[in-house]
């Protein structure tokens, strides 16, 4: 039976199953076959929380559950107190060897348990309050105190909380000063600026950066910087860390080669800066595929990183190592497909007055059927079968179940695939199978009681 859940996080997650995307939420009530990782996981952000670092890389074919992964890894960090970002790796939009772009990106999708992207600009308000609030713990008699003696104490209490923000970068210390000076002053427009250009934005007006003493735009050098600045900002806010996953890399092997060796070489600074111990509350996760990993236009190119990441993976996949650099995701069998639509089935019936028809239209032999026809549809590819299956049984099978007294699957529906639907792999997939895209459920023989 699926535990009980707001009917706010079960509609969330059966609309985007419905759209045929991952969840942002409640991917806790979806997981299936993540317990060996569950430990590791919980150590590492453990580690993070108390002031280390760590960097992990997951390795997966298409279908394997990368961005699963990833943002279940996310909504448990989240539950801690984290906050959470995830990067989309492009070319155009955000290229990895411009890191000032990247830290945009990250300031612009960071998230937190209670607040959506873009929560910057939030962190920083409950930085400036913690900051006061400290301060006021910190003397008693600041309870009875003038607005300006307060100011004083905060002030004083802000240098010495960036303190080591300023040894390594001043000017995101300066524009700290100045953000606090501007909320002060009821500045908003001042503010907003300021705020803007700790984010990364570029086109700030120089009379908002003159005001507080900085100049320029944010560099690729800076934005290490800024990292560091954006992480103690975070802790003194209360939150333990920033969980900050750089997804799709393995798009490094389609680009130019010189932009590719860049793009490879700032993911090893990236590493060798967590080794160092600079960027004390950071999560680095990275996501690629097998061949991004182990062949020539990819991690190979650079043998230092190579060298970085290698991980032992000739053993059986039951004795993966999860504390590993990297770690690889199996992907679904037949067995983890079912189980994952029973999961799903399920939360969707729990949510709804017609459980116990949704349970008897949808049994588990149907379950294991449709899988089986997917599975079939797309050439025998359990791997490449979630998407399409979870959408196929809430939008076409569920829906229509919980809304139609006399629907009955086996009797009424029949799986179509239309090329339209489908991703590029999965295409690829279903061109491979004897039966192709637009082929129906009806054309393969399935063993339905």
């Amino acid at each position: 039976m699926t535990r009980e859940v707001s009917s706010r996080r079960r509609r969330e997650v059966i609309d985007a199953l419905r759209r045929g995307t991952v969840p942002e939420n409640g991917l806790d009530l979806l997981a299936v076959g993540l317990d060996r990782f569950a430990a590791t996981l919980d150590a590492e952000l453990d580690t993070v929380a108390t002031g280390g670092a760590v960097f992990k890389a997951v390795r997966g074919e298409y279908g394997a559950g990368k961005t699963f992964f990833t943002r279940h890894l996310a909504e448990r960090a989240l539950r801690n107190g984290f906050a959470a970002c995830e990067v989309q790796i492009s070319e155009t939009q955000t290229p990895l060897h411009r890191l000032e772009t990247v830290y945009r990106r990250v300031t612009e999708s960071m998230r937190t348990a209670s607040i959506p992207p873009s929560a910057f600009r939030a962190v920083l308000d409950s930085w400036l309050f913690t900051l006061e609030t400290d301060a006021i713990h910190a003397d008693p008699d600041l309870a009875d105190a003038t607005d300006t003696e307060v100011s004083a104490a905060v002030d004083r209490l802000l240098e010495q909380r960036l303190a080591h923000v300023n040894t390594r970068t001043p000017v995101f210390a300066q524009a700290l000063r100045g953000y606090r000076t501007a909320v002060a002053a009821d500045d908003p427009a001042l503010a907003d600026a300021l705020a803007a250009w700790m984010g990364g934005q570029p086109q700030v007006s120089a009379r908002a950066k003159r005001s507080a003493g900085i100049r320029g735009e944010l560099d690729h050098f800076g934005a290490l910087a800024f990292l560091q600045g954006l992480l103690t900002v975070l802790r003194d806010a209360g939150h333990p860390g920033l969980i900050l996953v750089l997804d799709e890399v393995e798009t490094l092997q389609r680009v130019r080669g010189d932009v590719r060796d860049k793009a490879l070489n700032a993911l090893r600074q990236l590493i060798d800066e967590i080794d160092a111990g600079r960027f004390p509350g950071l999560y680095l996760l990275v996501t690629g595929t097998p061949a991004f990993f182990d062949g020539p236009s990819g991690v190979q190119r650079l043998a230092p990183l190579a060298q970085r990441l290698a991980t032992d993976f000739a053993t059986d996949a039951r004795f993966d190592n999860p504390r590993a650099v990297q770690i690889r995701l199996p992907g679904f069998d037949r067995a983890a497909l079912v189980a994952l639509g029973r999961k799903v089935r399920d939360l969707y019936a729990s949510g709804t007055t017609h459980e116990s028809r949704l349970h008897q239209q949808a049994d588990d032999d149907y379950i294991g059927a449709l899988a089986d026809a997917v599975t079939g549809s797309l050439g025998g590819r359990v791997g490449v079968a979630p998407r399409v299956f979870l959408k196929k049984l809430v939008a076409d099978v569920l829906d229509r179940v919980d809304q139609f007294d006399d629907f009955d699957p086996r009797e009424h529906y029949a799986l179509t695939l239309n090329a339209g639907e489908l991703t590029e792999t999965e295409r690829n997939a279903a061109s491979g199978s004897a039966s192709g895209v637009g082929s129906r459920a009806a054309d393969i023989d399935l063993d339905l009681p």
